[in-house]
């Protein structure tokens, strides 16, 4: 027999650490090759851990809520010889992609360790900073009363780059400290209803319902969304009659021979990536007052959960696929999300997102952007419209399939002209679709 440590596997970009939530397996226990051990949090998503060969567990290192870090050994598995060694070179590689990471980011952590080294790494009513954190907070002059006030949208609370830079914003255009506290003290004082009005009442009957972890990460996201970003949102209609018409034509067939159902999904995620190709500068993030524009085309297609949640799986490099790649990508991505068996690298990375407000019959909506990204597209009810429709002979009134496309994007970084131009490009893509499929 060989005992092999269980590490905490890479769970995505940007994220370093994670909470032990649940082990599903207890000491002693024997478990076959890819059964789940211990489910795992991170500000991104829930997921779990497999066994990485068939033995027994031994020993339960990283105890229930407990945060651990990438690459930490959270168990000790004890197994075969044989089994040891048809799996050595798959954890070998992981310890190797976690190397490569840490190596990747050490000058960076060394540069934030020295700028950061003098602040206390928490304020005084006890939220925590990190190296990262405090070493902008020091270059940029932001106090400890300021980083004291700030609501962080990080994992139980805490402040984070992107809080960092709202911070940053909002000095700008703000008057000192004293001044502000001054003129709140004075409308408090004047003014003392206003405690109670904008307290939320409850009424005989009413029913409290606390927000689970993830529906609270998702409200503090918009509001850092909408903190952040300038939202302009633009208009436009498709008349998709000729699309929905292939679409129904062929959709059996795509089926026969693909083994995957076509709709109309895939369809706009490559419409997108035509779009997001012709016109990079919407395939952008924002930091601080530096445009990243990404080289990858990583499109995120917002899912809602059976509990009423929402996540966001993302298709990687969109562009390089053709329609059967995509359906397979959908169609794979919604029924793990749906189930709760998405990777963690399998909802981050994503450059821009489209939601589908026509699931529900909806005409049009104006959605918040999805944070670092700069833009994200909402596609309406596909429905039949009387329209007028320009012939030779003349003009004519004719049924169509006519949807409502309405883009949100940051004001800050791309103007009206550029999305004008971005949205008309993918309703000629939809009107006119030439599907690749081979």
């Amino acid at each position: 027999m060989a005992r092999m440590n269980i590490i905490l596997p890479a769970m995505g970009e940007g994220i370093i650490e994670a909470t032990i939530n649940k082990w599903l397996v207890t000491e002693g226990s024997v478990v076959n090759q890819d059964d789940p051990l211990v489910e795992v949090a991170t500000d991104k998503v829930d997921s779990e851990v497999p066994a990485p060969a068939k033995g027994t567990l031994v020993s339960i290192i990283a105890k229930e809520g407990t945060i651990t870090k990438v690459g930490d050994v959270i168990a000790i598995i004890e197994s075969d010889v044989s089994q040891t060694k048809d799996t050595i070179k798959k954890v070998e590689k992981e310890v190797e992609r976690i190397r490569e990471t840490i190596d990747k980011t050490k000058q960076e952590k060394i540069e934030v360790e020295v700028v950061s080294h003098e602040m206390k790494s928490r304020t005084p009513s006890g939220k925590f900073l990190s190296p990262l954190v405090r070493s902008i907070a020091s270059r940029e002059g932001i106090s400890y009363s300021d980083l004291d006030k700030t609501k962080g949208t990080g994992m139980d609370g805490r402040i984070t780059k992107d809080d960092i830079l709202v911070i940053l914003g909002s000095q700008k255009n703000r008057i000192s400290e004293e001044k502000v506290t001054e003129v709140i003290k004075e409308d408090v004082l004047s003014k003392p209803e206003k405690k109670e009005i904008s307290s939320v009442v409850n009424s005989s009957g009413d029913v409290v319902i606390p927000m689970d972890r993830i529906r609270k990460l998702i409200a503090d996201h918009m509001v850092m969304s909408k903190r952040t970003s300038p939202h302009v949102t633009s208009f436009i209609d498709a008349d998709v009659t000729r699309l929905v018409n292939w679409r129904n034509a062929n959709k059996d067939k795509f089926f026969a021979t693909e083994g995957q159902k076509l709709t109309l999904t895939p369809i706009f995620i490559d419409a997108v990536a035509r779009a997001l190709y012709e016109f990079p500068m919407v395939n952008i993030s924002v930091d601080g007052t530096n445009i990243i524009k990404r080289k990858n085309i990583n499109i995120g297609m917002a899912t809602a959960l059976p509990d009423g949640n929402l996540i966001v799986p993302v298709i990687k490099n969109a562009n390089e696929k053709n329609l059967t790649g995509l359906a397979k990508a959908v169609n794979d991505l919604a029924d793990r999300a749906r189930s709760n068996k998405l990777k963690p690298d399998e909802i981050t990375g994503g450059t821009f997102t489209i939601t589908n407000f026509g699931s529900y019959n909806n005409l049009a909506g104006t959605p918040i952007i999805n944070q670092p990204q700069a833009a994200i597209l909402g596609t309406g009810v596909v429905r039949k419209t009387p329209a007028v429709i320009e012939t030779p002979d003349g003009d004519m009134i004719a049924i169509r399939q006519i949807m409502i496309l309405s883009l949100s994007y940051d004001h800050r970084v791309i103007d009206g002209a550029l999305a004008g131009k971005f949205l008309h490009k993918i309703k000629e893509t939809l009107e006119n679709y030439s599907p690749d499929i081979s």
